[in-house]
């Protein structure tokens, strides 16, 4: 068992109702950028806007190897989160899977991922939480209890949260591995999920896959612009752009997703576009590593609007190489572009009031009733 894991099984499902934790600072000063000691040569400093600190077993390694990741890395931010869903080891398989599409058997939704995280986080020191974004994931999408389990951990934490996700809707072979219903961004769960987040002015970082395994359309496209449409206080950003590394071994690559991406952008302010995982490749780059001139174009037109994330699970050891692997494609961006996809979109999205203030100003509300 990791050491995460071990350090956290304890204490993590007890939830204290009151307890002392960090002074809220989204966005960490210069000073604490600069002390950074980087080994990386690249131009560019990062935020990594989608990175998971345990794995489908939930088992990671302590963040403070997250943070010496960084340091090397020259990321200045990380938002983190756990996984929402557990793999199963099932009775009749003789050996651990190692991954959730090893074998045949199921995942649930595991709920404790949320007190890992913010367990682990509260531990840190304060220059290091101040470059942590903690993201809440926890909770069965098609379930209208999904809510409720947002405001016990906002009021447990309040000092931890700043957004909501990765938020696993339909996502392929692992939505067919799930054990409950199929969960859509346009869900009444999901709904009341959005609410929350507008309430605390959180940005949901959203997996919706554009399409299926077979269909070389986007198929379901209008589940997210539903979602954008009925909710325009919510800041969504979309994993992926909606794609998948299972949608690419069957359809190689999606030539609809380009002017869907440009299409809902025009319509939808709060829509970002995170560009981690699948998108580097076959999209951002080609084959001989050269910038896609259609994906530049759209970028340096919206550039406020797409970030970059190494996607890791529970360890840290290739986030920086992850991240580098898109400085081609940076460099061919104008520079105010590249510099927000590379650090400062992600943390133009972070929340301006704490969750603690937001709580504090309801509660004077209803006093003053």
């Amino acid at each position: 068992m990791h050491q995460l894991h071990k350090h956290l099984l304890a204490t993590s499902l007890a939830l204290a109702g009151s307890v002392s934790l960090a002074v809220y600072s989204p966005v960490a000063s210069a000073e604490t950028d600069s002390k950074a000691q980087s080994t990386n040569t690249s131009k560019h400093r990062y935020s990594d806007a989608h990175l998971h600190i345990v794995d489908f077993f939930q088992e990671g390694e302590p963040l403070s190897k997250l943070i010496t990741a960084m340091d090397k890395g020259k990321i200045d931010h990380a938002m983190i989160s756990g996984i929402p869903l557990m793999k199963k080891w099932h009775e009749d398989e003789p050996k651990r899977p190692r991954y959730y599409a090893g074998d045949d058997a199921g995942m649930y939704w595991f709920s404790a991922t949320d007190s890992y995280v913010a367990e682990a986080y509260r531990k840190l020191p304060k220059q290091d939480r101040e470059r942590l974004h903690p993201f809440l994931c926890g909770f069965n999408p098609t379930d209208k209890n999904a809510d409720k389990h947002l405001r016990q951990m906002l009021e447990t934490y309040p000092d931890v949260w700043q957004g909501i996700g990765e938020v696993l809707t339909r996502h392929d072979d692992l939505t067919a591995l799930t054990q409950d219903d199929t969960p859509r961004a346009n869900n009444e769960a999901m709904y009341r999920v959005y609410r929350v987040a507008a309430e605390f002015m959180l940005p949901v970082l959203l997996h919706s896959n554009i399409t299926s395994k077979r269909e070389r359309n986007p198929l379901y496209v209008g589940e997210i612009e539903d979602a954008l449409a009925a909710h325009p206080d919510v800041n969504f950003i979309w994993a992926h752009a909606g794609t998948s590394a299972t949608l690419h071994r069957y359809q190689d690559k999606l030539d609809f997703l380009l002017p869907a991406l440009s299409k809902l952008l025009a319509a939808h302010d709060n829509l970002y576009i995170d560009l981690s995982w699948a998108v580097l490749t076959p999209y951002l780059l080609d084959k001989n590593q050269e910038a896609a001139d259609g994906w530049v174009a759209l970028i340096n037109k919206y550039p406020k609007r797409f970030m970059i994330g190494s996607d890791g699970l529970g360890s840290y050891d290739k986030i920086a190489a992850n991240l580098n692997e898109y400085v081609p494609f940076l460099d061919a961006l104008n520079k105010e572009a590249a510099q927000g996809v590379a650090r400062n979109n992600f943390i133009a999205l972070l929340p301006k009031k704490s969750v603690r203030k937001i709580l504090a100003n309801a509660h004077q509300d209803t006093d003053s009733l």
